[in-house]
Protein backbone atom coordinates (compact mmCIF):
# COMPACT_ATOMS: atom_id res chain seq x y z
CA UNK A 1 0.00 0.00 0.00
CA UNK A 2 1.26 3.48 -0.88
CA UNK A 3 2.74 5.28 2.13
CA UNK A 4 2.65 9.06 2.40
CA UNK A 5 5.77 10.72 3.74
CA UNK A 6 4.06 13.95 4.78
CA UNK A 7 0.61 14.99 5.93
CA UNK A 8 0.55 17.61 3.20
CA UNK A 9 1.04 14.98 0.50
CA UNK A 10 -1.65 12.86 2.08
CA UNK A 11 -4.18 15.71 1.92
CA UNK A 12 -3.15 16.62 -1.63
CA UNK A 13 -3.70 13.04 -2.79
CA UNK A 14 -6.84 12.37 -0.75
CA UNK A 15 -8.46 15.79 -1.24
CA UNK A 16 -7.07 17.59 -4.28
CA UNK A 17 -6.90 14.56 -6.58
CA UNK A 18 -10.56 13.52 -5.97
CA UNK A 19 -11.64 17.16 -6.31
CA UNK A 20 -9.71 17.44 -9.57
CA UNK A 21 -11.31 14.27 -10.90
CA UNK A 22 -14.73 15.55 -9.82
CA UNK A 23 -14.20 18.89 -11.57
CA UNK A 24 -12.97 17.17 -14.73
CA UNK A 25 -15.89 14.73 -14.70
CA UNK A 26 -18.40 17.46 -13.93
CA UNK A 27 -16.92 19.64 -16.68
CA UNK A 28 -16.89 16.82 -19.23
CA UNK A 29 -20.46 15.61 -18.67
CA UNK A 30 -21.71 19.18 -18.22
CA UNK A 31 -20.04 20.16 -21.49
CA UNK A 32 -21.60 17.22 -23.36
CA UNK A 33 -25.01 17.99 -21.87
CA UNK A 34 -24.87 21.68 -22.80
CA UNK A 35 -23.36 20.78 -26.18
CA UNK A 36 -26.42 18.66 -27.01
CA UNK A 37 -28.70 21.50 -25.89
CA UNK A 38 -26.85 24.05 -28.05
CA UNK A 39 -26.90 21.82 -31.12
CA UNK A 40 -30.59 21.09 -30.58
CA UNK A 41 -31.42 24.78 -30.22
CA UNK A 42 -29.29 25.65 -33.25
CA UNK A 43 -31.08 22.98 -35.31
CA UNK A 44 -34.54 24.18 -34.27
CA UNK A 45 -33.77 27.82 -35.02
CA UNK A 46 -32.01 26.91 -38.27
CA UNK A 47 -35.02 24.89 -39.46
CA UNK A 48 -37.35 27.80 -38.69
CA UNK A 49 -35.18 30.24 -40.60
CA UNK A 50 -34.73 27.81 -43.50
CA UNK A 51 -38.48 27.29 -43.62
CA UNK A 52 -39.04 31.04 -43.87
CA UNK A 53 -36.36 31.37 -46.55
CA UNK A 54 -37.85 28.47 -48.50
CA UNK A 55 -41.31 30.04 -48.24
CA UNK A 56 -40.01 33.35 -49.63
CA UNK A 57 -38.33 31.54 -52.51
CA UNK A 58 -41.52 29.56 -53.17
CA UNK A 59 -43.47 32.80 -53.34
CA UNK A 60 -41.05 34.23 -55.94
CA UNK A 61 -41.29 31.09 -58.05
CA UNK A 62 -45.08 31.00 -57.69
CA UNK A 63 -45.24 34.66 -58.83
CA UNK A 64 -43.39 33.81 -62.02
CA UNK A 65 -45.49 30.70 -62.50
CA UNK A 66 -48.60 32.85 -62.11
CA UNK A 67 -47.44 35.20 -64.86
CA UNK A 68 -46.81 32.26 -67.17
CA UNK A 69 -50.23 30.75 -66.44
CA UNK A 70 -51.89 34.15 -67.04
CA UNK A 71 -50.08 34.38 -70.35
CA UNK A 72 -51.41 30.97 -71.38
CA UNK A 73 -55.00 31.75 -70.38
CA UNK A 74 -54.92 35.09 -72.14
CA UNK A 75 -54.97 33.23 -75.47
CA UNK A 76 -58.61 32.38 -74.87
CA UNK A 77 -59.60 36.05 -74.97
CA UNK A 78 -60.60 37.81 -78.22
CA UNK A 79 -57.95 40.40 -77.44
CA UNK A 80 -55.56 37.69 -76.38
CA UNK A 81 -52.70 38.68 -78.63
CA UNK A 82 -52.55 42.18 -77.19
CA UNK A 83 -52.90 40.89 -73.69
CA UNK A 84 -50.14 38.32 -74.17
CA UNK A 85 -47.89 40.98 -75.65
CA UNK A 86 -48.50 43.14 -72.61
CA UNK A 87 -47.96 40.17 -70.31
CA UNK A 88 -44.65 39.41 -71.99
CA UNK A 89 -43.55 42.96 -71.36
CA UNK A 90 -44.63 42.71 -67.73
CA UNK A 91 -42.88 39.40 -67.27
CA UNK A 92 -39.64 40.79 -68.64
CA UNK A 93 -39.93 43.74 -66.28
CA UNK A 94 -40.30 41.57 -63.17
CA UNK A 95 -37.43 41.67 -60.65
CA UNK A 96 -34.88 38.94 -61.13
CA UNK A 97 -36.10 38.03 -64.67
CA UNK A 98 -33.06 37.70 -66.84
CA UNK A 99 -34.78 36.63 -70.04
CA UNK A 100 -38.20 35.55 -71.36
CA UNK A 101 -38.38 33.29 -74.41
CA UNK A 102 -41.56 32.41 -76.36
CA UNK A 103 -41.06 29.85 -79.10
CA UNK A 104 -44.03 28.81 -81.29
CA UNK A 105 -44.28 25.33 -82.74
CA UNK A 106 -43.99 25.05 -86.54
CA UNK A 107 -47.32 23.29 -86.78
CA UNK A 108 -49.04 26.21 -85.15
CA UNK A 109 -47.40 28.70 -87.49
CA UNK A 110 -48.28 26.71 -90.65
CA UNK A 111 -51.98 27.03 -90.00
CA UNK A 112 -51.96 30.69 -90.81
CA UNK A 113 -50.36 34.04 -90.28
CA UNK A 114 -49.37 35.03 -86.82
CA UNK A 115 -52.52 36.98 -86.62
CA UNK A 116 -54.69 33.96 -87.40
CA UNK A 117 -52.76 31.15 -85.64
CA UNK A 118 -54.35 29.20 -82.79
CA UNK A 119 -54.25 30.72 -79.34
CA UNK A 120 -53.22 28.94 -76.22
CA UNK A 121 -55.72 27.91 -73.59
CA UNK A 122 -53.65 26.33 -70.76
CA UNK A 123 -50.10 25.84 -69.56
CA UNK A 124 -48.45 22.47 -68.98
CA UNK A 125 -46.78 21.75 -65.60
CA UNK A 126 -43.71 23.93 -65.06
CA UNK A 127 -40.32 22.31 -65.50
CA UNK A 128 -36.92 23.58 -64.54
CA UNK A 129 -33.70 23.70 -66.52
CA UNK A 130 -30.28 25.00 -65.67
CA UNK A 131 -28.35 27.12 -68.18
CA UNK A 132 -24.61 26.70 -68.36
CA UNK A 133 -23.89 30.21 -67.13
CA UNK A 134 -24.52 29.04 -63.58
CA UNK A 135 -26.17 32.34 -62.69
CA UNK A 136 -29.74 31.66 -63.76
CA UNK A 137 -32.37 28.99 -63.56
CA UNK A 138 -35.06 28.42 -66.16
CA UNK A 139 -38.80 27.87 -65.72
CA UNK A 140 -40.26 26.12 -68.77
CA UNK A 141 -43.89 25.50 -69.68
CA UNK A 142 -45.77 24.37 -72.83
CA UNK A 143 -48.69 26.47 -74.13
CA UNK A 144 -51.53 24.10 -74.96
CA UNK A 145 -54.65 24.66 -77.02
CA UNK A 146 -58.09 23.56 -75.94
CA UNK A 147 -57.39 20.10 -77.32
CA UNK A 148 -54.18 19.89 -75.29
CA UNK A 149 -51.90 20.16 -78.28
CA UNK A 150 -48.64 22.10 -77.75
CA UNK A 151 -48.59 25.43 -79.48
CA UNK A 152 -45.54 27.13 -78.03
CA UNK A 153 -42.87 26.97 -75.34
CA UNK A 154 -42.57 29.71 -72.75
CA UNK A 155 -39.31 30.00 -70.83
CA UNK A 156 -38.39 32.44 -68.07
CA UNK A 157 -34.80 32.73 -66.81
CA UNK A 158 -34.54 33.88 -63.19
CA UNK A 159 -31.37 35.09 -61.51
CA UNK A 160 -30.13 33.03 -58.55
CA UNK A 161 -29.16 36.28 -56.88
CA UNK A 162 -32.79 37.36 -56.98
CA UNK A 163 -34.02 34.05 -55.63
CA UNK A 164 -31.40 34.03 -52.88
CA UNK A 165 -31.71 37.74 -52.07
CA UNK A 166 -33.83 37.42 -48.93
CA UNK A 167 -32.12 34.19 -48.04
CA UNK A 168 -28.72 35.85 -47.91
CA UNK A 169 -30.17 38.68 -45.83
CA UNK A 170 -31.46 36.21 -43.24
CA UNK A 171 -29.63 36.12 -39.93
CA UNK A 172 -28.08 32.66 -39.94
CA UNK A 173 -26.69 32.57 -36.41
CA UNK A 174 -23.12 31.36 -36.97
CA UNK A 175 -23.65 29.83 -40.41
CA UNK A 176 -20.63 29.59 -42.66
CA UNK A 177 -22.66 29.65 -45.88
CA UNK A 178 -26.10 29.09 -47.37
CA UNK A 179 -26.59 27.31 -50.66
CA UNK A 180 -29.28 26.02 -53.00
CA UNK A 181 -29.11 22.42 -54.26
CA UNK A 182 -31.35 20.27 -56.40
CA UNK A 183 -32.83 16.96 -55.31
CA UNK A 184 -30.09 15.27 -57.30
CA UNK A 185 -27.49 17.07 -55.21
CA UNK A 186 -26.44 19.64 -57.78
CA UNK A 187 -25.19 22.95 -56.40
CA UNK A 188 -27.34 25.72 -57.89
CA UNK A 189 -26.23 28.71 -55.85
CA UNK A 190 -24.16 29.41 -52.77
CA UNK A 191 -22.98 32.31 -50.66
CA UNK A 192 -19.37 31.17 -50.28
CA UNK A 193 -16.99 32.01 -53.16
CA UNK A 194 -14.81 29.08 -52.14
CA UNK A 195 -17.56 26.75 -53.45
CA UNK A 196 -17.21 27.98 -57.07
CA UNK A 197 -15.40 24.85 -58.12
CA UNK A 198 -17.96 22.48 -56.56
CA UNK A 199 -20.74 20.96 -58.68
CA UNK A 200 -22.66 18.50 -56.55
CA UNK A 201 -22.96 17.03 -53.08
CA UNK A 202 -20.75 14.06 -52.26
CA UNK A 203 -18.34 14.48 -55.16
CA UNK A 204 -15.47 14.56 -52.64
CA UNK A 205 -16.88 11.46 -50.90
CA UNK A 206 -17.35 13.47 -47.75
CA UNK A 207 -19.45 11.26 -45.40
CA UNK A 208 -21.49 14.22 -44.17
CA UNK A 209 -22.33 15.35 -47.72
CA UNK A 210 -23.27 11.82 -48.75
CA UNK A 211 -25.55 11.59 -45.73
CA UNK A 212 -27.00 14.98 -46.66
CA UNK A 213 -27.74 13.83 -50.22
CA UNK A 214 -29.59 10.81 -48.90
CA UNK A 215 -31.51 12.85 -46.32
CA UNK A 216 -32.72 15.35 -48.97
CA UNK A 217 -34.25 12.51 -50.96
CA UNK A 218 -36.01 11.06 -47.89
CA UNK A 219 -37.08 13.91 -45.60
CA UNK A 220 -38.40 17.44 -46.21
CA UNK A 221 -36.07 19.01 -43.66
CA UNK A 222 -33.55 18.15 -41.00
CA UNK A 223 -30.08 18.69 -39.58
CA UNK A 224 -26.95 16.55 -39.80
CA UNK A 225 -23.80 16.67 -37.71
CA UNK A 226 -20.30 15.53 -38.46
CA UNK A 227 -18.38 13.14 -36.25
CA UNK A 228 -15.99 14.10 -33.52
CA UNK A 229 -15.90 15.66 -30.07
CA UNK A 230 -16.36 19.03 -31.77
CA UNK A 231 -17.99 18.37 -35.20
CA UNK A 232 -16.19 20.14 -38.03
CA UNK A 233 -19.45 20.89 -39.88
CA UNK A 234 -23.15 20.95 -39.08
CA UNK A 235 -25.74 21.13 -41.91
CA UNK A 236 -29.41 22.07 -41.84
CA UNK A 237 -31.71 21.89 -44.87
CA UNK A 238 -35.29 22.60 -45.92
CA UNK A 239 -36.90 21.57 -49.22
CA UNK A 240 -38.96 23.95 -51.35
CA UNK A 241 -42.52 23.05 -52.33
CA UNK A 242 -42.53 24.81 -55.70
CA UNK A 243 -39.22 23.48 -57.04
CA UNK A 244 -37.19 20.29 -56.51
CA UNK A 245 -34.65 22.22 -54.53
CA UNK A 246 -33.46 22.50 -50.98
CA UNK A 247 -31.88 25.37 -49.11
CA UNK A 248 -28.85 24.21 -47.13
CA UNK A 249 -27.14 25.91 -44.26
CA UNK A 250 -23.52 25.02 -43.45
CA UNK A 251 -21.94 25.90 -40.10
CA UNK A 252 -18.76 25.01 -38.28
CA UNK A 253 -19.19 23.11 -35.04
CA UNK A 254 -16.56 25.24 -33.33
CA UNK A 255 -18.50 28.41 -34.23
CA UNK A 256 -21.76 26.99 -32.90
CA UNK A 257 -20.03 25.88 -29.70
CA UNK A 258 -17.97 29.04 -29.36
CA UNK A 259 -19.82 30.22 -26.19
CA UNK A 260 -19.44 26.90 -24.42
CA UNK A 261 -15.86 26.55 -25.63
CA UNK A 262 -15.12 29.91 -24.08
CA UNK A 263 -16.93 28.80 -20.95
CA UNK A 264 -14.87 25.59 -20.96
CA UNK A 265 -11.71 27.66 -21.04
CA UNK A 266 -12.97 29.84 -18.20
CA UNK A 267 -14.02 26.70 -16.31
CA UNK A 268 -10.55 25.20 -16.69
CA UNK A 269 -8.90 28.44 -15.64
CA UNK A 270 -11.29 28.75 -12.71
CA UNK A 271 -10.71 25.12 -11.75
CA UNK A 272 -6.94 25.58 -11.82
CA UNK A 273 -7.26 28.75 -9.74
CA UNK A 274 -9.59 26.93 -7.33
CA UNK A 275 -7.14 24.06 -6.94
CA UNK A 276 -4.32 26.57 -6.51
CA UNK A 277 -6.26 28.34 -3.76
CA UNK A 278 -6.99 24.98 -2.11
CA UNK A 279 -3.30 24.05 -2.23
CA UNK A 280 -2.38 27.41 -0.70
CA UNK A 281 -5.06 27.00 2.00
CA UNK A 282 -3.86 23.45 2.71
CA UNK A 283 -0.32 24.72 3.03
CA UNK A 284 -1.32 27.68 5.21
CA UNK A 285 -3.84 25.68 7.24
CA UNK A 286 -1.58 22.68 7.70
CA UNK A 287 1.55 24.63 8.47
CA UNK A 288 0.64 25.21 12.15
CA UNK A 289 -0.52 21.59 12.46
CA UNK A 290 2.61 20.24 10.79
CA UNK A 291 4.84 22.50 12.86
CA UNK A 292 3.06 21.39 16.05
CA UNK A 293 3.42 17.73 15.09
CA UNK A 294 7.07 18.27 14.24
CA UNK A 295 7.60 19.97 17.61
CA UNK A 296 5.99 17.00 19.33
CA UNK A 297 8.06 14.56 17.24
CA UNK A 298 11.28 16.45 18.02
CA UNK A 299 10.33 16.54 21.67
CA UNK A 300 9.61 12.79 21.58
CA UNK A 301 13.10 12.17 20.11
CA UNK A 302 14.55 14.33 22.87
CA UNK A 303 12.59 12.41 25.52
CA UNK A 304 13.74 9.11 24.01
CA UNK A 305 17.29 10.21 24.82
CA UNK A 306 16.31 10.90 28.42
CA UNK A 307 16.17 14.69 28.13
CA UNK A 308 12.69 15.81 29.17
CA UNK A 309 13.32 19.56 29.07
CA UNK A 310 10.48 22.04 29.49
CA UNK A 311 6.83 21.23 28.65
CA UNK A 312 5.60 22.19 25.18
CA UNK A 313 3.60 25.40 24.94
CA UNK A 314 -0.10 24.95 24.11
CA UNK A 315 -1.11 27.50 21.45
CA UNK A 316 -4.59 26.27 20.49
CA UNK A 317 -7.70 24.65 21.89
CA UNK A 318 -8.28 22.24 19.01
CA UNK A 319 -7.21 18.62 18.72
CA UNK A 320 -3.58 19.66 18.32
CA UNK A 321 -3.81 21.58 21.58
CA UNK A 322 -5.36 18.54 23.28
CA UNK A 323 -2.60 16.36 21.83
CA UNK A 324 0.04 18.75 23.18
CA UNK A 325 -1.61 18.70 26.61
CA UNK A 326 -1.74 14.91 26.58
CA UNK A 327 1.90 14.78 25.48
CA UNK A 328 2.91 17.08 28.32
CA UNK A 329 0.95 14.90 30.75
CA UNK A 330 2.72 11.84 29.39
CA UNK A 331 6.11 13.51 29.83
CA UNK A 332 5.18 14.47 33.39
CA UNK A 333 4.23 10.85 34.06
CA UNK A 334 7.49 9.62 32.53
CA UNK A 335 9.47 12.10 34.59
CA UNK A 336 7.70 10.92 37.74
CA UNK A 337 8.25 7.29 36.85
CA UNK A 338 11.91 7.87 36.05
CA UNK A 339 12.34 9.87 39.24
CA UNK A 340 10.79 7.04 41.22
CA UNK A 341 12.96 4.54 39.37
CA UNK A 342 16.13 6.59 39.78
CA UNK A 343 15.40 7.36 43.42
CA UNK A 344 13.92 4.10 44.71
CA UNK A 345 14.82 1.68 41.94
CA UNK A 346 12.30 -0.72 40.46
CA UNK A 347 11.81 -2.55 43.74
CA UNK A 348 9.42 -0.27 45.63
CA UNK A 349 5.67 -0.41 45.42
CA UNK A 350 4.55 2.51 43.20
CA UNK A 351 1.91 3.77 45.60
CA UNK A 352 4.33 3.62 48.51
CA UNK A 353 6.93 5.39 46.38
CA UNK A 354 4.49 8.26 45.72
CA UNK A 355 3.86 8.45 49.46
CA UNK A 356 7.59 8.71 50.02
CA UNK A 357 7.92 11.41 47.35
CA UNK A 358 5.38 13.52 49.18
CA UNK A 359 7.95 13.96 51.94
CA UNK A 360 10.45 16.86 51.50
CA UNK A 361 13.56 14.80 52.22
CA UNK A 362 12.74 12.26 49.50
CA UNK A 363 13.51 14.67 46.65
CA UNK A 364 16.79 16.15 47.93
CA UNK A 365 20.23 14.77 48.51
CA UNK A 366 21.06 13.61 52.02
CA UNK A 367 18.58 12.29 54.57
CA UNK A 368 17.23 12.20 58.08
CA UNK A 369 17.95 9.95 61.03
CA UNK A 370 15.14 7.78 62.31
CA UNK A 371 14.40 4.27 63.53
CA UNK A 372 13.52 1.66 60.89
CA UNK A 373 13.29 -2.12 60.66
CA UNK A 374 16.06 -3.67 58.57
CA UNK A 375 15.78 -7.02 56.81
CA UNK A 376 18.73 -8.99 55.47
CA UNK A 377 18.14 -12.30 53.65
CA UNK A 378 20.83 -14.56 52.24
CA UNK A 379 20.82 -17.97 50.53
CA UNK A 380 22.70 -20.61 52.47
CA UNK A 381 25.40 -22.60 50.71
CA UNK A 382 24.95 -20.76 47.42
CA UNK A 383 28.64 -20.32 46.59
CA UNK A 384 29.49 -24.05 46.40
CA UNK A 385 26.17 -24.62 44.60
CA UNK A 386 27.03 -22.02 41.95
CA UNK A 387 30.32 -23.80 41.28
CA UNK A 388 28.38 -26.87 40.11
CA UNK A 389 26.19 -24.88 37.71
CA UNK A 390 26.93 -23.08 34.47
CA UNK A 391 26.93 -19.24 34.58
CA UNK A 392 23.69 -19.15 32.60
CA UNK A 393 21.95 -21.62 34.94
CA UNK A 394 23.26 -19.77 38.00
CA UNK A 395 21.96 -16.43 36.73
CA UNK A 396 18.58 -17.91 35.80
CA UNK A 397 18.27 -19.50 39.25
CA UNK A 398 19.11 -16.24 41.05
CA UNK A 399 16.77 -14.15 38.90
CA UNK A 400 13.83 -16.50 39.53
CA UNK A 401 14.56 -16.41 43.26
CA UNK A 402 14.76 -12.61 43.38
CA UNK A 403 11.56 -12.27 41.35
CA UNK A 404 9.57 -14.09 44.05
CA UNK A 405 11.32 -12.31 46.90
CA UNK A 406 10.76 -8.86 45.37
CA UNK A 407 7.04 -9.51 45.00
CA UNK A 408 6.72 -10.49 48.69
CA UNK A 409 8.72 -7.47 49.95
CA UNK A 410 6.72 -5.02 47.79
CA UNK A 411 3.48 -6.54 49.07
CA UNK A 412 4.53 -5.65 52.62
CA UNK A 413 5.61 -2.14 51.56
CA UNK A 414 9.27 -2.84 52.08
CA UNK A 415 11.99 -0.79 50.39
CA UNK A 416 14.70 -2.87 48.71
CA UNK A 417 18.04 -1.10 49.07
CA UNK A 418 20.31 -3.46 47.19
CA UNK A 419 21.12 -6.97 45.96
CA UNK A 420 24.42 -8.24 47.31
CA UNK A 421 25.21 -11.31 45.30
CA UNK A 422 22.55 -13.79 46.43
CA UNK A 423 21.50 -11.59 49.40
CA UNK A 424 18.79 -8.92 49.68
CA UNK A 425 18.93 -5.80 51.85
CA UNK A 426 15.59 -4.10 52.55
CA UNK A 427 14.04 -1.91 55.25
CA UNK A 428 10.63 -0.90 56.52
CA UNK A 429 10.12 2.78 57.22
CA UNK A 430 7.49 3.98 59.76
CA UNK A 431 7.60 7.50 58.20
CA UNK A 432 7.33 9.19 61.63
CA UNK A 433 4.60 6.76 62.65
CA UNK A 434 4.60 4.13 65.41
CA UNK A 435 7.04 1.25 65.13
CA UNK A 436 4.76 -1.62 66.13
CA UNK A 437 2.83 -1.85 62.81
CA UNK A 438 6.08 -1.59 60.85
CA UNK A 439 7.73 -4.33 62.93
CA UNK A 440 4.67 -6.51 62.43
CA UNK A 441 4.87 -5.97 58.63
CA UNK A 442 8.59 -6.77 58.62
CA UNK A 443 8.15 -10.00 60.57
CA UNK A 444 5.20 -11.04 58.40
CA UNK A 445 7.32 -10.31 55.33
CA UNK A 446 10.25 -12.41 56.62
CA UNK A 447 7.99 -15.39 57.39
CA UNK A 448 6.32 -15.08 53.99
CA UNK A 449 9.74 -14.99 52.33
CA UNK A 450 10.53 -18.37 53.86
CA UNK A 451 7.16 -19.72 52.75
CA UNK A 452 7.83 -18.40 49.24
CA UNK A 453 11.19 -20.13 49.29
CA UNK A 454 9.56 -23.47 50.12
CA UNK A 455 7.03 -22.96 47.30
CA UNK A 456 9.91 -22.07 44.98
CA UNK A 457 11.70 -25.30 45.79
CA UNK A 458 8.56 -27.30 45.05
CA UNK A 459 7.95 -25.48 41.77
CA UNK A 460 11.53 -25.70 40.46
CA UNK A 461 11.96 -29.46 40.57
CA UNK A 462 14.72 -29.37 37.95
CA UNK A 463 16.97 -27.25 40.17
CA UNK A 464 18.58 -27.94 43.56
CA UNK A 465 16.63 -26.76 46.62
CA UNK A 466 17.52 -23.34 48.03
CA UNK A 467 17.40 -22.34 51.69
CA UNK A 468 17.58 -18.88 53.11
CA UNK A 469 18.51 -17.30 56.42
CA UNK A 470 16.84 -13.99 57.37
CA UNK A 471 17.82 -11.44 59.99
CA UNK A 472 15.68 -8.55 61.32
CA UNK A 473 16.85 -5.62 63.43
CA UNK A 474 15.35 -2.26 64.43
CA UNK A 475 17.65 0.69 64.89
CA UNK A 476 18.52 4.27 64.03
CA UNK A 477 19.86 4.87 60.51
CA UNK A 478 20.15 7.77 58.08
CA UNK A 479 17.33 7.46 55.53
CA UNK A 480 17.51 9.41 52.28
CA UNK A 481 19.10 9.81 48.85
CA UNK A 482 22.58 8.34 48.73
CA UNK A 483 24.89 9.18 45.84
CA UNK A 484 25.30 12.32 43.70
CA UNK A 485 23.09 14.72 41.73
CA UNK A 486 23.58 12.65 38.54
CA UNK A 487 22.94 9.25 40.13
CA UNK A 488 21.36 8.55 43.52
CA UNK A 489 19.21 5.95 45.23
CA UNK A 490 16.93 5.99 48.22
CA UNK A 491 18.56 3.90 50.97
CA UNK A 492 19.92 3.67 54.51
CA UNK A 493 23.31 3.84 56.13
CA UNK A 494 24.37 3.28 59.67
CA UNK A 495 25.76 0.74 62.17
CA UNK A 496 22.31 -0.89 62.41
CA UNK A 497 22.74 -2.12 58.84
CA UNK A 498 25.97 -3.90 59.74
CA UNK A 499 24.38 -5.38 62.86
CA UNK A 500 21.49 -6.76 60.79
CA UNK A 501 24.01 -8.41 58.50
CA UNK A 502 25.68 -10.05 61.51
CA UNK A 503 22.30 -11.26 62.87
CA UNK A 504 21.46 -12.77 59.49
CA UNK A 505 24.76 -14.64 59.58
CA UNK A 506 23.64 -16.41 62.78
CA UNK A 507 20.39 -17.69 61.18
CA UNK A 508 20.32 -21.25 59.98
CA UNK A 509 18.70 -22.34 56.71
CA UNK A 510 14.96 -21.62 56.81
CA UNK A 511 15.19 -19.51 60.03
CA UNK A 512 13.98 -15.97 60.71
CA UNK A 513 16.12 -14.41 63.45
CA UNK A 514 15.29 -11.11 65.13
CA UNK A 515 17.18 -8.84 67.48
CA UNK A 516 16.14 -7.87 70.98
CA UNK A 517 15.05 -4.42 69.68
CA UNK A 518 12.59 -6.06 67.30
CA UNK A 519 11.40 -8.50 69.94
CA UNK A 520 10.51 -5.70 72.35
CA UNK A 521 8.08 -4.32 69.73
CA UNK A 522 6.41 -7.66 68.95
CA UNK A 523 6.85 -10.03 71.89
CA UNK A 524 3.09 -10.37 72.27
CA UNK A 525 2.45 -11.47 68.69
CA UNK A 526 5.33 -13.82 67.86
CA UNK A 527 6.12 -17.40 68.73
CA UNK A 528 9.79 -17.95 69.58
CA UNK A 529 11.42 -21.23 68.76
CA UNK A 530 14.67 -20.57 70.65
CA UNK A 531 16.59 -17.75 72.29
CA UNK A 532 20.33 -17.37 72.78
CA UNK A 533 23.06 -14.86 73.40
CA UNK A 534 26.11 -14.56 71.18
CA UNK A 535 29.10 -12.36 70.60
CA UNK A 536 28.96 -10.70 67.20
CA UNK A 537 31.93 -9.34 65.29
CA UNK A 538 32.37 -5.64 65.81
CA UNK A 539 29.92 -5.57 68.75
CA UNK A 540 31.40 -4.99 72.22
CA UNK A 541 28.70 -6.72 74.26
CA UNK A 542 26.87 -9.99 73.67
CA UNK A 543 23.46 -9.68 71.98
CA UNK A 544 20.30 -11.68 72.56
CA UNK A 545 18.76 -13.17 69.41
CA UNK A 546 15.37 -14.84 68.87
CA UNK A 547 14.50 -17.47 66.25
CA UNK A 548 10.85 -17.15 65.30
CA UNK A 549 8.50 -20.04 64.98
CA UNK A 550 5.75 -17.90 63.52
CA UNK A 551 3.20 -15.29 64.54
CA UNK A 552 0.50 -15.88 67.12
CA UNK A 553 -3.11 -14.99 66.45
CA UNK A 554 -4.02 -11.67 68.02
CA UNK A 555 -6.86 -11.81 70.59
Amino acid sequence: MFAFKTLQRRLIVLLVVPLTLFLLGFGFFGYRFIQDIIFTEWGEIAILKLERAAHQMDMKLQAQTGWMESFARAGQDSQGEDIQRWLLQQMKAQPGVHQVNLTWKKAAVSQGSPDTRNRSATLSPIGFFYPSDGKTVGLRGELLDEAGRPLARLEVLLSYDYLMQETLKEGWLVAQMACLVSDAGRYLAHSNPAMQGRHCLGETQNPLELAMLKAIQEKPYGTLMGKGYIPEHVIGYYKLKTAPWAIMLHAQGSEILAPILRFRFYFLVGGVLCLGVILVLIRLGLRPVVMAIRRIAAKASQVAKGDYGEPLSVTSRDEIGQLTLSFNDMIAGLKERDFISNTFGRYVDQEFARELLSRPEASRMGGVKREVVILFADIRGFTPLAETLSPEATLLLVNRHFARMIEVIQTHRGIIVDFLGDAILAFFDPLDGPMEPVVQRAISCALNLQEAMEAENLAESGYPALHMGIGLHAGDVVVGNIGSESRAKYGIIGSAVNLTHRIQGQAQAGEVMISEMVFHHCEDIVAVRRTFQTKLKGIAHPVTLYVLNGMEQTQ
